[in-house]
């Protein structure tokens, strides 16, 4: 049934809440049994039970971004009934073209299909006089993205790094046990709660690798707005060929966002389209440099202060000395660790087959640091970063102190949170 024909979206006069099931059960991979890795997310601050399907209950409090071509907008919201804080994604579906609306449709459909605390889950989706309400509760520390503007503009410590990195690729096993790929790994795709909660969105962009219900090992389809998702995209899916690509783009991604969260810049992200392109399907890869800001002047610096992100040997041959002085400077150098050069190696392998799987990843010496943080540590991260619903004039050290809060290392027990993605943070992450 398309979109277009749902009673659902055609019914635009009044509130419909949507019945996401009975669409969807050709798409359940019912067939991949008992060996998926699921991860409930049944906790209390992930339930949207409590709140009800009528925009006239929700007050808009600040908008955090928009998505989707720009067509739609991310708000922070409060509940009246309840005072709940939660996040709000409304699209007018008016203005939306049949494919878009056919795109839409899938992401609110795979949103309910999923089942794991690292990946954006929607349990609440209605529509009211042309807008599509997607709601989901709020991700307080945003995307690390807006976490690298605003308050890590030089990158990210190790620390977080590791933490943030474990949970993207706890999501991708779970997705590539479920038989996708999501295609669209990068950092405004990674989000944070005030409580530790890691989270995977960008759902947009999954693409189901299952046909007449056996699992095929390449598929062909390009994302849609493959162009803003360049830097992060893999060799083989650019590349087009009759080879197709795999799971194994996402772990090319993940390591492209490990420098990006490194450096504080996106690899490549400076070059022309067709150059990047060119640079990718040669073999071209990424490094972290052990060196201070200070002594990037020798590597080519876009206007908005961002480098290629790629070795000299793999540069234009002779580097452009440009001047650096728009970004912030580190104080020192950035000796990172061995494992993180491995890490970042591995994934980066420019023949799919070479990098290791999100599973074996998982048990990678860098993510060891992980399993000893405790809910002080994961503050401590963090500073100075605020949470969007702390009180603005709070201290960064005193967000979370409050004792009624329990939080514990075992990512199982730990809440569920999610949120919609948003690609222009606004407000106190960097927001305008």
């Amino acid at each position: 049934m398309s979109f277009l024909d749902c009673s659902c979206i055609s019914s635009h006069s009044q509130v419909q809440p949507i019945s996401i099931e009975d669409q969807y059960e050709d798409v359940s991979h019912q067939c991949l049994g008992s060996d998926v890795p699921v991860c409930s997310v049944s906790g209390s601050e992930d339930d949207l039970s409590t709140l009800s399907a009528d925009p006239s209950h929700y007050q808009l409090l600040s908008e955090l971004g928009r998505g989707f071509n720009n067509m739609s907008c991310v708000s922070m919201a409060r509940h009246k009934p309840t005072g709940r804080l939660v996040a709000v994604k409304t699209t007018n579906l008016d203005e939306c073209t049949e494919e878009e609306l056919l795109h839409l449709l899938n992401e609110v459909l795979l949103s309910r299909l999923f089942r794991h605390s690292n990946l954006l889950t929607s349990r609440l989706v209605f529509s009211s006089n042309s807008q599509l309400w997607v709601l989901s509760p709020l991700m307080d520390y945003g995307s690390a993205e807006s976490l690298l503007r605003s308050y890590f503009p030089d990158g990210m410590s190790e620390s977080l790094i590791a933490y943030l990195l474990y949970g993207v690729l706890r999501a991708l096993e779970y997705l590539h046990h479920m038989g996708y790929v999501h295609r669209g790994v990068k950092a405004s795709h990674i989000l944070l709660s005030a409580e530790g909660r890691v989270c995977l969105s960008g759902l947009q962009s999954v693409y189901s690798m299952m046909r007449e219900g056996k699992r095929v090992k390449a598929v062909f389809d390009m994302p849609q707005h493959s162009p803003a998702l360049l830097p992060w995209l893999s060799p083989e899916l650019l590349r087009q060929d009759l080879h197709g690509y795999g799971v194994k783009s996402d772990i090319y991604s993940l390591g492209i966002v490990a420098c990006e969260l490194v450096s504080g810049r996106v690899p490549f992200q400076d070059m022309p389209p067709t150059l990047m392109l060119l640079q990718k399907l040669r073999g071209s890869h990424c490094c972290l440099l052990d060196v201070p800001l200070g002594e990037l002047g020798g590597l080519k610096v876009s206007r908005s202060g961002v480098d290629s992100g790629i070795g000299e040997s793999v540069a234009t041959g002779s580097l452009t000395r440009t001047a650096t002085a728009d970004r912030p400077q580190s104080p020192g150098p950035k000796n990172h660790s061995a494992t993180l050069h491995n890490l970042v190696q591995l994934c980066l392998q420019h023949q799919p087959e070479n990098r290791p799987s999100a599973s074996v990843l998982l048990g990678h010496a860098f993510f060891k640091q992980v399993k000893r943080h405790t809910r002080d540590s994961f503050l401590s991260l963090m500073y100075p970063a605020l949470p969007l619903s702390s009180p603005p004039d709070t201290p960064p050290l005193l967000i979370g102190r409050d004792p009624a809060l329990h939080f514990t290392s075992n990512r199982e027990e730990m809440p569920d949170h999610v949120i919609m993605d948003f690609e222009t943070p606004r407000g106190r992450h960097g927001h305008h």
